[in-house]
This record gives structure tokens, C-alpha cells and sequence, in this order.
């Protein structure tokens, strides 16, 4: 066995250069820990996340991360029967490297949900490599996005299977790390008993304090409007939008504009349901990524949801991307999810239902006349997220729970 302090080996499907939000974590949580003293190795596949024509070399390093790539066939990753065979592939291959990688002493895995059914790799390394501590960090969960998507019946012989054999898995992990209350929940009817914390995703724009917006982009966005809220990013199967309809439809009249600007599964839908009257609302495109500061910084507030069946399957990195710019949020989502906790604790929005329309409309025309207030409620986000989400406090959790276990005994 190597004598090797602090050695972490990093199993997730997507790694640098690519610029998918969870890659890109990834690949940041390696690269800061790094200059803390850890060394890294990741193992994420060769194709990038944005189509199988672009191949990357197997062997590179970045920011003093090893990187070794694993070769896999051209699944498509926009199918779900090709995401399982992605799965399929990598787990297999991933299993052979825990038999032809030389044993480092005091070894963590640090294990993640891309592709699908990631944990899975917990039993074959753990029976193989006893002494590994292996830690899951948990971005979103299958099969429960698959029940809540309607593809896999809750009930069905197939769904007690996987969540049979994903009890075992669990077990056999030294720490899980969610991302909210709300999925630790969800986690625990897999009745693993093993130690958990949280550690949310942080945004990938970190402005040092807090962004003016740019005149130019915000007028293309909201035109002349004296409240401007926007929704920036993916519009898919998890998310909803009629709740902010039926707001901006209500706000109509207010100088009030609302405005989406992304793309997905549920963005061509939306762009059928608005029509001529609403004078408020416009549908814009996605944003790059050299773009996306000034646009993440024009509106006033964010809007973000998650419908309800979704709640715990995953969390929505735009409510950190807007705290890090400063923007409140407005969330239409469950009264029981992490990120209606996280408004209602820490001041940063409103949880938008039916019960809370009218009220939340009435806060808003307040904003609308009272620019100060709002400016403060910015300032106020901006700091929240400074102190209690921010990259480098994550970064400092992730570096004690790892310390924890590097100093403890290997888990059974």
C-alpha cells in the first residue's frame, strides 16, 4: 500500500473544461482543495457534456488535479435509455480501476450523481478496497427524479428493486452530503445510518460586492420597467412558471416586468402561453456564459421554482447564483423545501403560493415605489450569501468533513 497524505479520487461523469454547472464544481472543489494540501486524481469520461464529437486526451492534469479519462461509447446523454447506458459504462469502468489502482493509505472517494446511479460504484470499490473512505455527494436523486418525471412508477417492481440495492450502497459510504434538508429527507427512507451534512452548490459568479446593473442589458431585458424580474436559465420537466404568469399578469398595470430568459423542455410552451396582452412579460434567449454576469446583474429579483412533486430530487442552483449577485428570490415551490427554509431564514425572498399571491403582489408595488428599500434587501442578499453559502464557505466544510475523515478508521 502507497504512503500517500490526503489522496482524493474523484468519480463524476463531466470534469474541466467542461462547462456544465456541476462539472464545473466539481472541478473547483478539487482545484481549491488542492491549495489546502490534498491531492486529486478524477476519473470523469472522455466525451464533453455538450455533445460525443469532442474527445478529450486520457491523460491531462489542471490546476495540479490529475486527470484520467475514461473512454466511453457515443450514448447520448438526452435520452433516458442512453443516460442509463452511460451509466452502465462508467460504473463498470470505474469498477476496474478500484482493482488496477495501486491501494493509497488513508484513500477518500468522493463520488457523485452524474452520471445516474453513481453511488452504485460504493459496493464493487468498498469489497474490493475495504480500507476507502467513500463520500457521495448527492446533486440530485434517481429513482426519484424518474417518479416525479413519470417515467418509473413509484410502486412498481423495478422501483423496489433499485431502491433495494441502492440501501446497500448507501451503506457501504463513510459520509453523504446533501444539498437541503429537504433531500436529506428523502435520503433517509433509504435507512443507511450514515453520518450526513450539507453542502450546497455555490454560484459560479462571485462578485466581491454588489453588481450595479448594466443600463443596456437591462432595457433590452425589462425596457423602462421600475421592478424587473427575471427567470435565467433551464425551464425543464422539473420546473414551473405559471405561478409568475399569473403574478406579472396581475402586475400589469405597476411597472412591473417579468421576464425568462432560458431554454429546455418547458421553454417552448411557455412561449405559447404568452400572448399579445401581456405587455409585461417578455421571452428572451439563454445566456452565455460571457454574458450571463450582466444579465444575472440587470433585473431587480429573481424568480425560481421547482414544482412540488420534484421537491428533494434536486435543488435549484439559481437560488445561489441570485444570492451572490445580490438579487432576492422569488421562489414558486413547496412551503417544505429547503429553499422556502433558507427565504424564510434568512430574509432573501418571498415563497410564492396561493395563499401568498396577493400578499406577495402588494410587497412588490411597495419595491416598485421604494427603490431604497430595495436597494437594501440587495445589499442584505449579498451578504447572506457572503456569510453562509459562498464558495469559500463551502470549501472550508468540505476540508473539515474530509479532515474528519482522513483522521478516523475506514467505515465497514
Amino acid at each position: 500500500m502507497i504512503e500517500s497524505r490526503n489522496h482524493i479520487y474523484i468519480f463524476y461523469h463531466f470534469f474541466e473544461p467542461d462547462d456544465v454547472v456541476s462539472a464545473r464544481l466539481y472541478s473547483q472543489l478539487a482545484a481549491d482543495l488542492v491549495q489546502r494540501g490534498w491531492t486529486f486524481t478524477a476519473f470523469p469520461c472522455n466525451r464533453s457534456c455538450h455533445g460525443s464529437d469532442t474527445i478529450y486526451p486520457s491523460r491531462t492534469s489542471w490546476q495540479q488535479v490529475s486527470i484520467h479519462r475514461i473512454w466511453r461509447p457515443a450514448f447520448s446523454q438526452s435520452s433516458f435509455v442512453g443516460r442509463l447506458f452511460n451509466s452502465i459504462w462508467m460504473l463498470f469502468a470505474w469498477s476496474i480501476a478500484a482493482l488496477m489502482l495501486p491501494k493509497v493509505k488513508n484513500e477518500i472517494v468522493i463520488i457523485g450523481t452524474d452520471p445516474i446511479f453513481s453511488v452504485l460504484l460504493a459496493i464493487p470499490w468498498k469489497l474490493i478496497r475495504r480500507h476507502s473512505r467513500i463520500v457521495h455527494w448527492c446533486f440530485d436523486l434517481y429513482p426519484e427524479t424518474a417518479i416525479a418525471d413519470g417515467i418509473v412508477s413509484q410502486q412498481s417492481p423495478i422501483a423496489r428493486i433499485i431502491h433495494h440495492i441502492l440501501c446497500i450502497a448507501y451503506r457501504r459510504c463513510s459520509l453523504i452530503v446533501d444539498l437541503g434538508s429537504c433531500m436529506r429527507e428523502r435520503l433517509a427512507k433509504y435507512q443507511h445510518g450514515i453520518p450526513t451534512c450539507t453542502i450546497t452548490p455555490w454560484a459560479l459568479i462571485e462578485p466581491p460586492t454588489l453588481p450595479i446593473p448594466d443600463a443596456k442589458v437591462r432595457h433590452q431585458l425589462f425596457g423602462d420597467a421600475h421592478l424587473a424580474l427575471l427567470y435565467s436559465g433551464t425551464i425543464g420537466r422539473a420546473h414551473s412558471y405559471d405561478e409568475f404568469l399569473r403574478l406579472a399578469r396581475q402586475l400589469r398595470n405597476h411597472h412591473v416586468y417579468f421576464c425568462f430568459a432560458g431554454r429546455g423542455y418547458r421553454s417552448d410552451e411557455l412561449r405559447a402561453t404568452v400572448d399579445g396582452s401581456d405587455t409585461n412579460i417578455q421571452v428572451s434567449g439563454f445566456a452565455t456564459e460571457n454574458e450571463l454576469h450582466n444579465r444575472l446583474a440587470a433585473c431587480d429579483i429573481h424568480m425560481v421554482s421547482l414544482r412540488d412533486d420534484w421537491t428533494g430530487t434536486v435543488v435549484p442552483s439559481k437560488f445561489f447564483g441570485a444570492l451572490a449577485v445580490g438579487r432576492p428570490v422569488l421562489f414558486a415551490g413547496s412551503p417544505e423545501s429547503s429553499i422556502a427554509h433558507w427565504i424564510r431564514e434568512h430574509r432573501v425572498g418571498w415563497v410564492l403560493t396561493t395563499e401568498t399571491h396577493d400578499a406577495i403582489a402588494t410587497a412588490l408595488i411597495e419595491l416598485c415605489q421604494n427603490p431604497t428599500a430595495l436597494r437594501q434587501l440587495q445589499q442584505h442578499c449579498h451578504d447572506v450569501y457572503t456569510r453562509y453559502f459562498s464558495r469559500k464557505q463551502m470549501v472550508d466544510i468540505w476540508h473539515d468533513e474530509l479532515m474528519k475523515l482522513h483522521h478516523s478508521s475506514p467505515a465497514k
